[in-house]
């Protein structure tokens, strides 16, 4: 049961000692509702579909969620343009699929100003068109091992159909998103690898004995 156990944890933390090599991870996503009571947007259910680790290896498929709620809305409205405060929460969880780490990869908020544009496209033959809207920002947070991370942007772009403008009470389908996270020193990641290894050394001696 003991070695079952240190191979378990060892297997879930070795995914982590991968991101030493680089200093930015990309996370795709896509799907999920967005909604708002009027004053924040929120992001629920959306499928995390890509994630590039710092050493370079990118997975792909259904690994997990992303969602986020917003700080409050300060200028603009929801329907063509606004800006949201900082603040709110982000959130990128792994489910375990293809190797990626079970539970949250990233967890912060918006660092700064979120920025809400809307765009409607007309369409012709008398047909109604839709809004695109799209919500660029910064964020500010911590990766799954406790190292800081920030000065990555969010784009989620998703269409309000039949010429209605987003607004309170309105839920929609997101289409898709990127987030990109820096991390400011990747030498210390280099210093959280070598300590997995020096785990892994160490589970092996104690299977031995």
């Amino acid at each position: 049961m003991k070695k079952v156990l240190c191979l378990t944890v060892l297997a879930l933390a070795l995914p982590v000692a991968t991101w030493a090599n680089s200093t930015q991870i990309v996370f795709h996503n896509s799907g999920g509702k967005i909604s708002s009571n009027g004053t924040t947007l929120t992001l629920a259910n959306s499928t995390l579909t890509s994630f590039t680790t710092l050493g370079g290896t990118t997975y792909t498929g259904n690994l997990g969620t992303v969602s986020f709620a917003t700080g409050s809305l300060v200028s603009g409205n929801l329907g063509v343009n606004g800006v949201f405060n900082s603040g709110g929460g982000f959130t990128i969880a792994g489910n375990g699929t293809n190797g990626i780490p079970v539970g949250v990869l990233f967890t912060g908020s918006f660092s700064g100003p979120a920025t809400w544009q809307g765009t409607f496209n007309a369409a012709g033959n008398n047909h109604h068109g839709n809004w695109t809207y799209t919500l660029t920002a910064s964020v500010q947070g911590k990766l799954s091992n406790g190292t800081n991370a920030f000065g990555g942007t969010l784009q989620f772009s998703f269409d309000v159909p039949k010429s209605k403008e987003f607004g309170k009470g309105v839920v929609v389908n997101l289409n898709d998103g990127v987030t990109s996270i820096t991390v400011p020193e990747p030498g210390t990641l280099s210093l959280f690898g070598t300590g997995l290894l020096g785990l892994a050394g160490l589970i092996r001696r104690k299977l031995s004995a």
